[in-house]
């Protein structure tokens, strides 16, 4: 077993020393919740406080492994859930006031999953209003604080889960993507995380009222945030199961899905291009990094530009706040505060929404992207970008005009645009600059998120974990 404190055990190593009845979920647990007494009242990642249900899911647990031993991967693994999601009998307000009391009436399928393979969830974490910024911050709960520094964006919109995981307060913590929310967390904390393709993790809210627009559903997926690549992996495998609820749910296996690889490492495409945003050295040095990482494990990795992506990013960006624009807006300048007001407001002049015959004609358009990057895929089956141009920006950065609004929102390149793609995106720590992480990001084919755990692996080998560096300030 790790000579580490137990809180500071990867999901990985919880999990098997559980199974191997070194430690209890007990143990496990409380040795968890002590950090969180530590670390939650300096960071206000965990809004929702579970521990007692914890505790009677831990003492469950510890019973059925006497009996009959784990009841499924995750055994006793301490783990956090967005507050945007459903959980039984606990509030589902994102972020919201006016949404506090919205009272879930049962288990949305990834809690329902993540709690079949025997994860005991310690909290709900944090979200901005809406779950809509790339800062966490909201009236309802207040601002999430990054582990690092607290100048720094804890990222959004899984800011709580991406701080929570890095700080000890759980091995895991659920989170959710439509433009970059459980990349840009991983990246501002040092965490790492594999955004899945369209269908492969099925999500419904059982308390929801309506359907969520087309767009919306194409561009977001669930996941889990880690502080290694081999624990996202791992709540990927307790994440895909197949449920009805989700009509676009594929229930494929995460391994060799086509049973078509040759054992051969995958080429991969490599690129720099920020187009009209400068690259910071700092993330240069950590694509470098990276490459290099690859190159040594065997991959040949090729400097070429991928398809289009400026352009789709763009497409992406306006068609989504096209459809929010007439699905959400009035919600949110009825129920939303005046920071998420003026943070939208300037969405729309940086990015200005399509409508009516432009929002059809820019949905339509999205089959060409996916055929063109599927054909480019079929050549460099990975590829290694930036995630974003700069390091992690201050927490309130999109709230200094339209500069700082565009320096978070438009310099996103390489996030919305892959979420309008419906591909998976890995992101993973490749360099630590000035105090703070910087993450790069590997894309991949659709249902290949099993290339990209691989590839992401051979880059944390080379750089290391980045928790590791958190824990030695304590």
């Amino acid at each position: 077993m790790s000579e580490r404190a137990l809180w500071q055990m990867s999901a990985t190593q919880v999990a098997k020393a559980i199974a191997t009845r070194e430690i209890t979920a007990a143990q496990a647990l409380e040795s968890t919740l002590a950090r969180v007494d530590r670390m939650n009242p300096k960071l206000n990642a965990i809004v929702d406080d579970l521990r007692e249900d914890a505790r009677a899911d831990a003492t469950r647990l510890d019973a059925a492994m006497e009996q009959s031993g784990p009841v499924g991967p995750l055994h006793g693994v301490p783990i956090t859930i967005k507050e945007n999601i459903d959980q039984k009998g606990k509030a589902t307000p994102n972020g919201v006031v006016a949404f506090k009391d919205i009272i879930a009436p049962d288990d949305s399928p990834v809690a329902r999953n993540l709690k079949a393979a025997g994860a005991v969830v310690i909290g709900r974490t944090n979200t901005p209003e809406f779950s809509f910024r790339g800062s966490t911050d909201n009236v309802l709960h207040g601002r999430t604080y990054n582990p690092w520094n607290d100048w720094a964006s804890a990222g959004g919109s899984s800011g709580g889960a991406g701080a929570a995981v890095m700080a000890g307060m759980g091995t895991l913590g659920h989170g959710n993507d439509i433009a970059g929310s459980l990349r840009y967390p991983s990246t501002a904390n040092g965490a790492t995380s594999v955004k899945p393709s369209l269908g492969r993790v099925p999500a419904w809210n059982p308390s929801q009222t309506a359907e969520r627009g087309l767009v919306a559903q194409l561009m977001s997926v669930q996941g889990v945030i880690g502080r290694e690549i081999r624990d996202v992996r791992l709540g990927m495998e307790a994440l895909v199961r197949y449920d009805p609820h989700d009509p676009w749910m594929v229930p494929l296996p995460i391994d060799n899905p086509f049973g078509d690889d040759d054992g051969t490492r995958p080429r991969v495409a490599f690129t720099k291009n920020c187009f009209e945003f400068d690259l910071h050295p700092a993330v240069e040095k950590a694509l470098e990094t990276a490459r290099e990482a690859l190159i040594d494990a065997g991959y040949d990795v090729v400097e070429v530009d991928v398809p289009d992506i400026r352009k789709i990013a763009e497409e992406a960006a306006r068609t989504l706040f096209g459809e929010v624009k007439v699905l959400m807006d009035a919600q949110v300048r009825e129920h939303g505060s005046e920071t998420i007001n003026k943070v939208f407001d300037a969405y729309y002049e940086l990015m200005p929404p399509y409508e009516g015959d432009e929002l059809l004609q820019a949905m339509a358009r999205r089959s060409s992207y996916v055929r063109q990057w599927n054909l480019f895929l079929q050549d460099y089956p990975l590829a290694l970008t930036p995630f974003m141009p700069g390091e992690t920006w201050a927490w309130d950065r999109d709230l200094q005009g339209l500069e700082g609004a565009r320096d978070v929102l438009l310099a996103g390149i390489y996030s919305v645009s892959i979420n309008f793609l419906g591909l998976p995106a890995g992101n993973i720590p490749a360099n630590f600059n000035d105090g703070l992480p910087v993450g790069v990001q590997i894309v991949g084919r659709r249902f290949r998120e099993d290339q990209i755990f691989d590839a992401c692996e051979a880059i944390e080998d080379r750089v290391g974990i980045m928790a590791h560096h958190l824990f030695e300030r304590g």
